[in-house]
């Protein structure tokens, strides 16, 4: 018996765009066998979620080229109508999308959307489709099935969010579930829980899955064989094992290269532009290194201080019930020292971000005293609230939304410098705009470009040359890298550290990737549930958590089992 399930044969994919024709995927073929995980992994634009596109007949026929084979159990799916199509997708082809958020119908019910795939594809009688939604949500570990019947998307968080949408893909109990960047989204513990439970999912249904990711570290946790993509071509494939651990390919080479190492703390990341041209030079920050520069660090004063800072939302309970006070911050008290990187991380939900926005006086504290230079905040004038405000600066998670689309790079640059009196007139803040392109890895020419039309990395440097124009003390990074594929994310971690060097920034570095904030951090806090559950040198942190929360924290990290073994 053939152990094949889906058979692909020198694919190649191309979009029409009037006269264009743009190539997004090159002669590809790969096989993925029965009851067994295939991984994609590839930055954004290599090819990887048009191979799942493909997969699931969701191109567009008018407006696509598409040569090669689709073989999938036997049936040759190029050839298919999209009627023909409609009773394959969903009942023995599905796919996990990779924002749940919008993937889900905001105005319909997560039972209801469940149950309507259950009704579309005749699998269980009318009278026990509601039994067998709930049975689905039991077997994804969704808590109170029965609650999440009748909750709407916005009611839930976003890893229940994903399983419902697990729930909703394996319904039918498809012979090939395609997961799409099904974790990029989500806490590391959620992301390790999702993981987890794909893999039992894939072995009681006995079916294939194809895991798509950005992230090396992250598929090598599942997967029993990959494929490397990049810029549409396949330029690896092989066992997880073997590519994984012996690299042909050098772009394969540089991926694995650039996540932070756990095991040791280098100056500089390596990137794939850095291998690939053989210009890296491995350099190793010793404990005795940071030993000094910690001491010369921290008998200054601290620029911040955060004493028994509370934040509480009142949540109104309308007509009938009591108002309900929600603690988002409850009593924390650190001091941050100029110069450093104080890392700030935990899950969504710890008070984190919240405690961001209350230090750059966005929102009001409810109790407690933060303190600016030894002022305290609450109590500035008006002038030295200005001066705050562009001492103070914040690198958006979003890049995208934080930039104006209706106006060009040059003005979203000087627009502030504009508001805060840097350089005399226009022309020097032009030529200001223009150095700090240069200064962020953007040519001149980007400065008359629009946010639509640059890269999220690319859009992420101008976010940082946008702060470093206010000439901040301290710098707020508020998961400013986790929406960046890995090799652009370590650009960005180096730009940001050569930034701290050269302008002596002091960061607060907030995000829920602990492998990006060990390796970013001098002092790491880590909040639970609105409180520091622990705080203490990163690398001691890390090496010996204290806390069960830190230890599962730390244990989550994808990959972390491979590079301490």
């Amino acid at each position: 018996m053939d152990g094949t399930l889906i058979k692909i044969e020198n694919l190649s994919i191309s979009f029409k765009n009037g006269k264009n024709i743009n190539t997004a995927i090159f002669d590809s073929s790969f096989e993925i066998s029965k009851n067994k995980i295939v991984g994609i992994v590839g930055e954004s634009g290599s090819g990887k979620s048009v191979t799942s596109m493909a997969l699931m007949g969701l191109l567009p026929k008018k407006k696509v080229q598409l040569a090669g084979s689709i073989v999938f159990d036997g049936v040759e799916l190029t050839n298919l109508s999209l009627k023909e199509f409609q009773k394959i997708r969903g009942k023995q082809i599905s796919m996990i999308f990779q924002e749940p958020m919008s993937a889900l119908n905001p105005s319909l019910s997560c039972g209801f959307q469940v149950a309507e795939i259950l009704k579309q594809h005749k699998i269980v009688k009318n009278s026990e489709v509601k039994k067998e939604t709930l049975h689905l949500f039991e077997q994804v570990k969704l808590p109170n099935p029965n609650q999440i019947y009748n909750s709407y998307p916005h009611q839930i968080s976003g890893g229940q969010m994903q399983r419902v949408m697990i729930a909703m893909a394996i319904a039918c109990k498809p012979q090939l579930l395609i997961a799409d960047e099904p974790t990029t989204a989500l806490d590391v513990t959620v992301q390790k829980e999702i993981l987890e439970l794909l893999k039992e999912l894939q072995v009681a249904y006995g079916m294939s899955l194809l895991f798509i990711s950005h992230d090396l570290s992250l598929v090598s946790e599942i997967v029993d064989s990959v494929l490397v993509m990049k810029d549409g071509y396949i330029v690896e494939q092989g066992l997880a094992k073997n590519v994984f651990n012996n690299p042909q390919h050098p772009y394969t080479k540089a991926l694995l290269a650039s996540r932070p190492s756990l095991n040791e703390r280098l100056k500089q990341l390596p990137t794939i532009a850095s291998i690939q041209d053989e210009t890296f030079k491995k350099q190793i920050v010793g404990v005795n290194q940071r030993a000094i520069a910690h001491k010369k660090l921290y008998t200054k004063n601290p620029i911040l201080e955060i004493n028994n800072v509370s934040k509480t939302y009142i949540t109104k309970g309308g007509l009938f019930n009591k108002d309900r006070n929600v603690k988002a911050v409850a009593g924390v008290s650190f001091n941050v020292y100029e110069g450093e990187t104080l890392g700030l991380v935990g899950e969504s939900g710890c008070g984190k971000s919240t405690l961001g926005k209350v230090i750059l006086k966005l929102e009001d504290i409810t109790n407690g005293i933060i303190k600016y230079r030894g002022k305290i905040i609450n109590s500035l004038t008006k002038n030295e609230l200005k001066s705050f405000r562009k001492d103070i600066q914040l690198i958006f998670q979003d890049p995208f939304s934080s930039l104006n689309p209706r106006i060009i790079i040059g003005k979203a640059l000087t627009e502030p410098m504009e508001v805060h009196n840097i350089g005399i007139n226009q022309k020097e803040r032009k030529e200001k705009a223009l150095a700090l392109l240069e200064r962020v890895g953007l040519s001149s020419e980007y400065y008359y470009r629009y946010p639509h039309e640059l890269s999220g990395g690319q859009r992420q440097r101008v976010g940082i040359a946008r702060t470093i124009a206010m000439e901040p003390k301290v710098v707020i990074c508020d998961e400013s890298v986790s929406a960046l594929d890995i090799s652009v994310q370590a650009q960005v971690l180096n730009l940001l550290n050569e930034l701290k060097e050269d302008f002596g920034f002091t960061y607060i570095f907030i995000s829920h990737d602990l492998a990006v904030v060990k390796y970013m951090s001098d002092q790491l806090v880590v909040m639970n549930a609105g409180k520091i559950e622990e705080m203490g040198d990163a690398d001691e942190v890390y090496a010996n958590p204290i806390k069960p929360y830190t230890q599962r924290l730390i244990n989550a990290i994808p990959g972390k089992a491979k590079t301490t073994s």
